[in-house]
This record gives structure tokens, C-alpha cells and sequence, in this order.
């Protein structure tokens, strides 16, 4: 089975809505794969979704369960065959823990720009339409791969 992991500054907003409509992407499909989500920072360990995030999947139909935040370790880079982040601080930092990629598994979740953060913009429906298209793309790869 397939391990994919999602990464965000604060695991509160992008990583986790990835998470979880990479799962209902793949549940209407019938894929069967391993999905998480973590954070590259302290701030917000332990801590659920953000609210507005949560109404967010919600309105689109997407199911989520509670969850708290945690960050990722080197060690979990050993555990995932794909791992996608958000935007290009997102890469200074998962490069910081993990150092080389070396084997080649570490993508942007969109390839030719950053998942807007909702976080700063309080734009939850661009960053849901960032995530879902991200999403759907890295599906059709993995199935292809």
C-alpha cells in the first residue's frame, strides 16, 4: 500500500484538509492508500484543525476526524513513498529536518505555484480549490507510477 504524507507549517489548515480530501478522493475511487498530515514547525502542536478549515471541508462534503497536530522527523521521511509540501517555505524547512531528498519523493503539491495560505489570507475556498487540484493531480501520478 502506498504512504503519502502531507506537510504544512502548522498542521492546523493546508496539511490536514489534503489529508483528508486526498482520502475522500481516494475512497470514491476505491484506492487503498496510507494518508497523513504533519507539521514543519512547534507552533501548533497538539492542536486540532482550525476551525475555519474544518467548516470548509465540511460545506464541500469532505468527512475529517479530530486530530492534533505533530510535527514530522527525520525519520518519518523512511516511512512514506510520497511526501508533498505547500509553498517554498515549506521546502526550507522539510529540507532542514530531512536534508537530501535521496529518494526523490519530496514534491510541492502544486507543481508551478505555492497552496495559498489560509492562514494569513483567510481565504479557505482558494486554498480548498489549491488543495483539491493538487490533490488530483498527485492521484492520476501515483496511479501512473
Amino acid at each position: 500500500m502506498k504512504r503519502i504524507l502531507f506537510l504544512c507549517h502548522g498542521n492546523i489548515c493546508r496539511s490536514p484538509m489534503a489529508e483528508f480530501i486526498m482520502k475522500e478522493l481516494c475512497r470514491k475511487e476505491g484506492i487503498y492508500m496510507d494518508i497523513d498530515s504533519m507539521a514543519l514547525t512547534y507552533e501548533e502542536i497538539g492542536n486540532d484543525m482550525y476551525p475555519p478549515a474544518k467548516r470548509k471541508l465540511t460545506e464541500k462534503g469532505i468527512p475529517f476526524t479530530p486530530r492534533q497536530a505533530r510535527i514530522m522527523e527525520r525519520c518519518d521521511y523512511f516511512d512514506y513513498d510520497y511526501i508533498y509540501y505547500m509553498d517554498a517555505e515549506n521546502k526550507r524547512d522539510v529540507s532542514r529536518i530531512v536534508g537530501e531528498d535521496i529518494e526523490h519523493k519530496i514534491y510541492r503539491l502544486l507543481p508551478d505555484r505555492d497552496v495559498a495560505d489560509p492562514w494569513w489570507t483567510g481565504d479557505f475556498e482558494t486554498t480548498y480549490q489549491d488543495v483539491l487540484e493538487g490533490c488530483k493531480l498527485r492521484l492520476k501520478e501515483i496511479e501512473n507510477d
